[in-house]
């Protein structure tokens, strides 16, 4: 824990800031949980390489592997400030909120009901992920996958495979699209 007694600069600079404000500075470096930025106006940071952290869910709207598939040590970023984390005396930050949701952009032209087409990018032991538009995922549960009983993913499909879907739900708060290709060729 940092105290603010020891680093009053520090804790005197974040408590400044406020929830939704834009800071600019450079990434300083990349962890597995997300990346530390130090921020042009902030002080240094006594324990870490920047005095703000990008957590990854803050990171990206996209779905990606690594840190480093989003942002590189020495990129210069604009994030949003999000809260003062006291117990690590630092800026919690977002990249993404200073980019388009892509999935509110999907759900405003697509209605439960439309048909997609769209290539699975992931297995999982109740179904598959189907990637129905850029960055834009849903989920074909398993019992939604074909017509006859399915007990593994792989009985009928594999990563890589094109196929058509009906949307058979759309949740905009927890960004979700529910899918069926059961109900494809039922039709």
């Amino acid at each position: 824990m940092i105290e603010p007694s020891e680093h009053p600069e520090l804790w005197a600079f974040l408590a400044s800031l406020r929830p939704g404000e834009v800071l600019s500075g450079t990434v300083s470096a990349i962890e597995q949980f997300g990346a530390f930025v130090l921020l042009d106006d902030g002080p240094a940071h006594p324990s870490f390489p920047g005095v703000g952290l990008i957590t990854l869910p803050e990171l990206s709207w996209r779905r990606f592997e690594a840190t480093s598939d989003v942002v590189r040590v020495g990129e210069r970023v604009s994030c949003v400030f999000l809260q003062f984390d006291t117990y690590n005396g630092e800026a919690r930050l977002s990249l993404r909120e200073l980019q388009p949701d892509p999935f509110q952009a999907f759900a405003d032209g697509v209605e439960v009901g439309d048909r997609l087409t769209g290539q699975i990018t992931k297995m999982v032991p109740f179904g598959v992920f189907v990637e129905v538009a850029d960055g834009i995922e849903g989920l074909v549960h398993l019992r939604e996958l074909a017509g006859a009983s399915v007990k593994t993913p792989q009985d009928v499909v594999a990563v890589g495979d094109t196929i058509s879907v009906v949307v058979t739900g759309l949740d905009r708060e927890r960004r979700t699209v529910s899918l069926s290709q059961r109900q494809i060729s039922h039709d």
